[in-house]
């Protein structure tokens, strides 16, 4: 088992070193999704929302949410983001939002949290907006997809990583 690198020889969190790390493309994706109650969903398709355009709004917060990971994650570098995406859809059975942030930088460390947080923001801005008519929405499954770079390299959850993020192991 690999080391937790966050802490020191004598046990205390720091932050990591990546000062002599070269730069080098990065890249995170990450997802989740929001249940909630049909009548839910099917405001959310009409655009009639009295905030506004859900999808719209939430994926502007998980952009804006990048920017500010390492101001939320202790011990988290601040990172010049190359590229941010966050894709939003809708599926019918279960009523649910799905989001999907893809992330990008050059540079010494990985973006992963830069796209979990992006996730999580964006669900629970739809939260928020539609917390009036529905406080059973559910987030779930929130989870690293796949990440590319630096000296761990090209890593993608397999299908044993899924089942266990899903309860099923």
């Amino acid at each position: 088992m690999k080391d937790l690198t966050h802490f020191n020889t004598a046990g205390e969190a720091h932050m990591v070193d990546v000062g002599a790390k070269p730069d080098t493309p990065r890249q995170a994706i990450a997802a989740g999704c929001i249940r909630m109650l049909p009548d839910t969903l099917a405001r959310i398709h009409a655009g009639d929302h009295k905030k506004g355009d859900v999808l719209g709004i939430a994926r502007i917060a998980g952009i804006m949410a990048t920017k500010r990971t390492a101001d939320l994650i202790p011990l988290c570098h601040p990172l010049a983001l190359t590229r941010v995406e966050v894709d939003l859809w809708t599926e019918a059975e279960p009523p649910a939002v799905q989001v999907r942030a893809t992330v990008a930088t050059r540079g010494p460390t990985g973006v992963e949290m830069e796209a979990l947080t992006a996730v999580q923001i964006a669900l629970l801005t739809i939260y928020d907006m539609c917390k009036a008519v529905d406080r059973g929405m559910s987030i779930e499954q929130v989870r690293l997809v796949e990440k590319s770079g630096g000296k761990s390299g090209h890593w993608t959850r397999d299908d044993r990583s899924a089942a266990i993020a899903a309860g099923e192991e």
